[in-house]
């Protein structure tokens, strides 16, 4: 909305000489914006809107606690307006999007080209520090190339057991295997690049074994080229910023410290309920409706691994206390079973 100010201001300047290339750059406005003013004789008037944000007004000392209680990470939007819906908002998230933007830091996006793989073909494997020092906690990420539905294990360590059960149990929690998986170069999976010849590498021989046993392809990045498995690295951001950023802001405020035992009793709800169900940046879909058309092209799992399986039912599932640590990561199938395939876990 122009004010009057700036409608007198553009008069003045164009009959004091000033070009309309000049008065749109230096107000900041288009061209066809000074153009038209100039065309009007009288000044504007505007009718006040009903203002709409009063639905966000009960909550605005809300979102300004959490955005203090992260700092100096920022808590995104969604998860801001996923907070308020559960405690009554039923306002819309664009404004609370205005709300919140003049607390957010700038940062200017870097540019990334991504390639897709069909169904079935790709699994992208990664860990990622969430918190150094005495009491490390690390994140086992896999990520499905197709549907960008991921499974996360946390560990206080990445050594090669952590990265072996953390695979393992990405299979089972997919119900399947895919036909490669890429990782990078962590010492843990590779012994020598380029051992035998050119992108034939001597691989840890556990990790063989699990190759052979489900069937699928190892693969490995380039050396300092992270990017080449970007799937997973864009999720890691994604769970730092949506998942460990609320968490961590939440515990804080009742002087506690996010754990391994905690953060596993966590994920599992968050996945289902929350990163499988937004709108992925790069397909435009939900990961979770990608998954039912990914996971028929996926390779079964061995007959020892679905006969270990058979006794996990639905009734498993137990509602835990906060504190437990008990991982409530399931099988897909589980939460499926449990939710008639359609709602998501409250």
């Amino acid at each position: 909305m122009l004010t009057k100010e700036t409608f007198v201001d553009i008069h003045v300047r164009f009959a004091q000489g000033q070009s309309i290339r000049k008065i749109a750059r230096e107000l900041s406005i288009s061209r066809n914006t000074v153009k038209h003013h100039l065309q009007r004789h009288s000044m504007p008037t505007y009718t006040p809107r009903h203002s709409s944000s009063a639905k966000l007004t009960p909550f605005q000392p809300y979102l300004i606690q959490r955005i203090e209680q992260a700092r100096p990470d920022w808590i995104p939007a969604t998860v801001l307006f996923d907070e308020v819906c559960q405690q009554g908002y039923q306002g819309g998230i664009a404004q609370l999007r205005r709300f919140v933007c003049p607390f957010k830091p700038r940062i200017t996006p870097e540019p990334v080209v991504r390639f897709e793989t069909p169904p079935g073909q790709q699994m992208q494997i990664d860990f990622t520090t969430i918190r150094r020092g005495k009491h490390p906690l690390k994140a086992f990420v896999a990520t499905l190339g197709y549907s960008r539905a991921s499974y996360v294990k946390f560990f206080d360590n990445e050594r090669a057991a952590a990265w072996q059960q953390g695979l393992k149990e990405a299979f089972d929690y997919f119900g399947g295997v895919p036909q490669q998986v890429l990782c990078d170069n962590a010492k843990a999976l590779i012994l020598e690049r380029d051992a035998y010849a050119q992108g034939e590498h001597q691989w840890h021989s556990e990790m063989l074994q699990i190759a052979k046993d489900y069937g699928f392809t190892l693969m490995a990045c380039k050396p300092y080229r992270a990017k080449t498995k970007g799937k997973v690295e864009r999720f890691n951001h994604y769970l730092k910023n949506s998942f460990i950023v609320p968490l961590n802001a939440k515990l804080r405020a009742q002087h506690l410290e996010l754990d391994v035992e905690l953060a596993n009793a966590k994920i599992g709800p968050w996945l289902h309920r929350i990163a499988h169900q937004r709108i992925h940046g790069t397909t435009l879909e939900k990961p979770a409706d990608r998954l039912v058309e990914e996971t028929p092209h996926l390779l079964p799992l061995p007959v020892h691994v679905c006969s270990s399986l058979a006794p996990s039912t639905p009734h498993t599932l137990r509602v835990v206390p906060p504190l437990a640590s008990i991982n409530l990561q399931h099988a897909m199938s589980v939460y499926d079973a449990l939710l008639g395939g359609d709602d998501v876990i409250a």
